[in-house]
């Protein structure tokens, strides 16, 4: 009996997890084809999708260790002492559940969520995505 119930569990384990969506990791070169004057562009076939981007953070909290939403970036530094990237080529990310990102300004992450075509007035100026972010860790290559 215990056997059947470990089989049974197991399964519908295995069941769940390959019901969960799997992100589509997106490049920066993906993201620039979205275009105020085009209707369609594969940046625009990506909202409201799941999808994993690498990046920088741009903190929006000041003075602190851990943050809850921040800019996505393509690039180290980008925003500081210079001019911000176009707005198709910045991420604003609001993290969901309460939880919180440790801040880097010069370690790329990789952050997953749900992408959307939104226009979001930020510190940097407009930009042209946000996500609802469920995860940031250290990007990989």
């Amino acid at each position: 009996m215990k056997k059947a119930r470990f089989v049974i569990a197991m399964a519908l384990s295995a069941s769940m997890l390959a019901s969960q969506p799997v992100p589509v990791t997106v490049g920066w070169s993906t993201l620039k084809t979205l275009n105020s004057a085009q209707q369609s562009s594969p940046a625009r076939a990506l909202d409201n999708q799941l999808v994993s981007i690498p990046g920088f953070m741009v903190p929006l909290e000041d003075d602190a260790d851990q943050v809850t939403e921040f800019l996505l970036v393509p690039f180290a530094g980008a925003c500081i002492h210079v001019p911000p990237p176009p707005p198709n080529q910045m991420v604003y990310v609001k993290l969901q559940h309460n939880q919180k990102a440790k801040m880097s300004f010069a370690e790329p992450i990789m952050v997953t969520g749900h992408l959307h075509v939104a226009t979001v007035d930020s510190p940097y100026g407009d930009v042209s995505f946000s996500m609802d972010g469920d995860a940031v860790r250290p990007y990989e290559q």
